[in-house]
C-alpha cells in the first residue's frame, strides 16, 4: 500500500475504474456514502474533471467530434489526461490525503494505460513515465475494478451518456481496453480487486463496501466476497 494509507494521519486513496459501462460514478457514490457511515471523511472526485482545469479537459476529449473530424491521435489524448492530473493530484487529491480524508476518485492513471495503451498502442513504458510526472509516484491503496463484457457495458450507456470513446471507437478497441484493465489486475493484486460489475446495483456495491472494509482494516471480521481473481 502506499503511503497515503500507512502513515499516521493520512487517509486512504481509492480509486474505482474498468470498461465503459460499469457503473463507475454510481459505485463512487455508494462507496462515499458507505465510508461516510463508518465516520471516515471522504472526498469524492472524478478523472478528468475535479478541477476547473480538469472540467475544460474533460469536455474536450469526451465530446463527440463527428465523422468529419480527423481522429485524435492516442498519445495527444494521453497528454491531456496526464495534464488534468497533473492538476487534480496538485490541488485536491494530495492535500485532502494529507489532512487525514479518504479520496475516492472514478478513473485515475490505470484508465490511461487501458485505454491509450492497450487500446490505443501507446507504448506502455511511456505512459508509465507521464504517470510518474502527473503523480509524483501517489498510487491508489485500493483499486477496485468493475468487470463486465464490453458488449454488456456499452448497452448500458443511455443515448445522452455516450461520449467520443463509445461512439467512436469498434468493439475490437473496447475489448483491447478490457483486457488491458485485466493484464493491470493480474499485476497488482495487492491493489487491485476485480469486481464482476454484471450483477445488480446493490450487490455490486455490498461487494465493493466488503473489499474496502478488508482491505482498509475497517473491521476484523472478513465478509462475504464475490471478489473474481483473473
Amino acid at each position: 500500500m502506499s503511503p497515503s494509507a500507512t502513515t499516521a494521519g493520512h487517509g486512504a486513496f481509492i480509486t474505482i475504474d474498468g470498461p465503459d459501462g460499469g457503473g463507475k460514478t454510481t459505485q463512487a457514490e455508494r462507496l462515499r456514502d458507505h465510508m461516510a457511515g463508518r465516520g471516515s471523511r471522504v472526498l469524492l472526485t472524478r478523472e478528468p474533471g475535479g478541477t476547473w482545469l480538469g472540467e475544460l479537459v474533460r469536455e474536450v476529449l469526451l465530446a463527440r467530434t463527428g465523422s468529419a473530424a480527423a481522429p485524435t491521435d492516442p498519445l495527444t489524448d494521453a497528454l491531456l489526461f496526464t495534464a488534468a492530473r497533473r492538476q487534480i493530484v496538485g490541488e485536491v487529491i494530495r492535500p485532502a490525503l494529507e489532512a487525514g480524508t479518504t479520496v475516492i476518485c472514478a478513473r485515475f492513471a490505470d484508465s490511461t494505460l487501458a485505454y491509450q495503451g492497450y487500446g490505443g498502442g501507446v507504448p506502455l513504458d511511456r505512459l508509465r513515465t507521464l504517470a510518474d510526472i502527473a503523480t509524483d509516484g501517489l498510487t491508489p491503496d485500493l483499486t477496485i475494478l468493475l468487470d463486465l463484457p464490453i458488449e454488456a457495458g456499452l448497452a448500458r450507456k443511455a443515448p445522452g451518456d455516450v461520449t467520443r470513446f463509445e461512439a467512436e471507437f469498434d468493439l475490437d478497441f473496447h475489448r483491447r481496453v478490457r483486457d488491458g484493465f485485466l493484464a493491470i489486475a493480474r499485476s497488482e493484486p495487492g491493489r487491485v480487486a476485480i469486481i464482476d460489475a454484471s450483477e445488480d446495483v446493490d450487490t455490486v456495491a455490498a461487494t465493493i463496501a466488503s473489499v474496502a472494509d478488508d482491505r482498509l482494516g475497517l473491521r476484523s471480521e472478513p465478509g462475504p466476497s464475490r471478489v473474481r481473481n483473473q
